[in-house]
């Protein structure tokens, strides 16, 4: 998930309203990971990732044009391109095609090691900030977690698959370097014109990688089950109004507050999974959430302070 923003750091709307926000962006990007998985059942990964953000992107694009938003420059379309790239493609796209073999919530869990990746990146960067040594405690907790929840892979083959799992870390590495990228993109200052661009930049580029991957040829509309294409709809509508949601949370409250969806998001995807998909809740894999969630804790705590 993206980033939280610098800045944010007094109340400036109702609390009411941004704990019905906060507590959207918490259930449904919470519940995301699990409406991958029924997607990808009957429908291939790549094409349904494009799908998704061409339609969410072209609506946001549009909605913010005939709102008086200005046309953007050819430079904001290449920025919204190269993150579309990193987090659309890299990012989402690895983690719906690593669902076809990994649980859900194992799924968010390794996710959730973006903000550990991000700290990482930033401090090999020319000008990035190197970690104290609270956050470098972090990542290496957070890291033994990540191995952790690999290493089940050659313990039980149902629960994990290695190769889902290695795509997953690089699915995270690539959402961290387009996080950092975008930090210092070129963007329209809209921020919701920008999002759209990077959503219809990634969603037209996950269509190129579902053509190369044969996915239109072996498609066919008849075998998509109900509950893959009502959770095609579920991410295509549902997630991208919590989206909405993050971005105006961004402007109205403190990013210490916008920053924990990057750990209850995955509490939420472990409880859904286990709940309604039945997926196993080992003692590794609680094990291995405390370590990474906790990790996430110990990297977040420095920069809020």
């Amino acid at each position: 998930m993206p980033q939280p923003a610098p800045g944010a750091s007094a109340y400036r709307a109702s609390l009411p309203a941004i704990w019905s926000a906060l507590i959207a962006v918490y259930l449904i990007w919470g519940s995301t990971y699990l409406a991958i998985r029924y997607a990808v059942e009957t429908t291939p990964p790549f094409l349904m990732a494009g799908v998704r953000f061409v339609i969410s992107g072209g609506f946001l694009y549009l909605l913010r044009r005939f709102a008086g938003d200005h046309r953007p420059k050819a430079v904001e379309w290449r920025s919204a391109a190269i993150i579309g790239a990193f987090l659309l493609v890299g990012g989402n796209g690895s983690v719906a095609w690593a669902e076809q073999f990994v649980t859900s919530s194992l799924t968010a869990l390794l996710v959730a090691t973006v903000p550990l990746w991000m700290v990482l990146l930033d401090g090999f960067r020319p000008g990035g900030h190197r970690p104290g040594p609270m956050a470098g405690a972090g990542i290496l907790i957070g890291f033994g977690g990540v191995v952790l929840l690999i290493g089940s892979a050659t313990a039980d083959a149902d629960t994990m698959n290695l190769v889902g799992g290695a795509v997953l870390v690089v699915a995270s590495v690539s959402w961290a370097m387009g996080s950092i990228y975008g930090k210092s993109a070129n963007l329209p200052q809209s921020q919701l014109l920008g999002t759209g661009m990077q959503m219809l930049a990634g969603g037209a580029a996950l269509l190129l990688v579902s053509l190369g991957f044969g996915e239109w040829g072996s498609f066919e509309l008849a075998a998509v089950s109900r509950r893959s294409a009502l959770a095609l709809v579920y991410l295509t509508v549902i997630g991208s109004i919590a989206f909405v949601a993050y971005v105006w949370l961004l402007r109205v409250a403190p990013t210490p507050l916008v920053a924990t969806y990057a750990y209850v998001n995955p509490l939420v995807a472990v409880l859904l999974g286990y709940f309604l998909a039945r997926e196993p809740m080992t003692t590794r894999t609680l094990l291995a959430a405390t370590l990474i969630i906790g990790s996430v804790v110990l990297v977040s705590t420095p920069q809020k302070r």
